[in-house]
């Protein structure tokens, strides 16, 4: 899977990951809030529960003091210190308390309201630690028996660490909670991104079995997203190939039309020539065969730059090099040349055939030209690049003059048939396929020329 910094795909698991994570942490903020708000508000139910068993447990018949009839059920409020304490008073002064506090008193709260009559208030306990205080005033009058009037304060306070320590627990599992639900929300996002890109990695898949010749277009269907772009794809390749068939279709046209009328004049220039020896002859022939020359070299480079560039061409090199072999042993028997092919090796050229053929062509027929009795064809594979060579056991050639050769097509020796460029044309060939073509010393004595192509993909 590739992420790279470039990579659609990981700007989108990255983009889908940080909502994600925005989304958790609010959701966290949220029912951390929530839950605390609540366990509070239990907490103050729970004190506002505990007040009111305090003033329905209170005693005002027996004296002039309040008591209380029955013990509250909670034993914290007969703890010393316990964190549990409950107080009455009157006039600001304690005139009842839990035996919790021991000897010490509940601050007043100072003014407070609410609709229960029962407010609430934190305030610091007798120990020093936070506390949480229920108050509610009451006013007691005509009470038989008793001497007791007036307005009397309730309290009672309890210590809210332990509703802490429940949020705190609930924070924490409810962050591990949250976490493994992210991962794996991510871990769906991330199935998900890769399944919805699944359709242009067969693109892809596709485009590079095209280039290497298993396919000629798109294969199956897409999804309606999708689609388009690969109708679009089919109809750029199937123009393409109509595009570069009337170039090559353009560019034989253009070959006939021109070496007839070119023929004739060379003809009628050597007519001329052999009659009177006139110089405006030999001039004309010798423009004439510039003229060839020129258009054989053009001609060649535009019809393969067009075929460089289809997609997917291939062809097997070995029976290109038996064919030709054949061939070139019977127009060159009476000369005494025989040509060894070493197609051993089954490689593939990425290229056309027609375009192999004139680039072995060329170099095995110059090769018989020059050879006094034997042409050898190695082939080779060297990473993705075919290495061919074609040696032979003639005079060779300088190195000072191998370049000249290849950059402008000069005839060695006029002696010899041709027209000069056919070193100079498969040069120019295989370096619009990306190959190479250089001259070399053979080791059988002669000239070695070694071509170099690229390899097709295996299919």
């Amino acid at each position: 899977m590739n992420l790279g910094k470039d990579s659609l795909r990981l700007r989108l698991i990255a983009v889908a990951a940080l909502w994600c994570a925005v989304a958790l942490v609010a959701a966290w903020a949220l029912l951390s809030a929530l839950f605390a708000d609540q366990v509070r508000l239990g907490f103050d139910e729970n004190l506002s529960a505990q007040l009111a068993g305090v003033i329905a447990a209170s005693d005002w018949n027996d004296g002039a003091a309040p008591s209380l009839r029955r013990p509250l059920p909670d034993p914290r409020f007969q703890q010393p210190l316990s964190g549990w304490y409950w107080q009455i008073s009157s006039a600001g002064e304690p005139v009842l308390r839990s035996r919790s506090l021991w000897d010490g008193a509940l601050p007043r709260p100072g003014e407070g309201h609410s609709d229960s009559g029962t407010y609430f208030r934190d305030i610091t306990g007798p120990n020093g630690v936070l506390m949480r205080l229920a108050a509610r005033e009451l006013t007691i009058t005509d009470i038989k028996g008793a001497d007791i009037e007036g307005l009397f304060l309730f309290q009672l306070a309890g210590d809210p660490s332990a509703g802490a320590s429940d949020i705190a627990r609930f924070d924490r599992l409810l962050a591990v909670a949250l976490v493994v639900l992210g991962l794996g929300l991510i871990g769906a996002m991330v199935l998900q991104v890769q399944i919805g890109l699944r359709p242009l990695a067969r693109i892809g898949r596709a485009l590079a079995d095209i280039r290497a010749g298993r396919a000629d277009r798109l294969p199956g269907t897409f999804p309606s997203e999708i689609q388009p772009l690969a109708d679009e794809i089919d109809n750029l390749l199937g123009h393409q190939a109509a595009v570069i068939n009337r170039a090559r279709t353009h560019a034989g046209d253009l070959a006939h039309a021109l070496k007839t009328p070119l023929a004739v004049l060379a003809n009628e220039a050597a007519n001329e020539a052999n009659n009177d020896d006139g110089a405006l002859a030999a001039q004309v022939r010798h423009s004439v065969v510039e003229m060839q020359r020129q258009v054989d070299r053009h001609l060649a480079r535009s019809r393969t730059a067009a075929a460089a560039g289809v997609l997917g061409a291939r062809c097997e090199i070995a029976p290109v090099l038996s064919d030709l072999a054949r061939v070139l042993n019977l127009l060159h028997r009476d000369s005494g040349v025989t040509i060894f092919v070493d197609d051993g090796t089954p490689l593939v050229f990425a290229g056309e055939r027609e375009d192999l053929q004139e680039m072995l062509g060329n170099l095995m027929e110059n090769a018989c030209q020059w050879a006094a009795s034997v042409v050898r064809v190695g082939l080779a594979r060297r990473a993705d690049q075919i290495i061919l060579s074609i040696d032979d056991d003639g005079p060779g050639l300088p190195p000072e003059r191998r370049g000249e050769v290849l950059a402008r097509g000069v005839r060695l020796d006029e002696s010899k048939p041709g027209t000069g460029l056919g070193l100079a044309i498969v040069a120019d060939m295989a370096d619009l396929y990306g190959g190479s073509l250089s001259l070399h010393e053979a080791e059988i004595g002669g000239l070695s020329a070694r071509l170099e192509l690229p390899l097709a993909e295996a299919i």
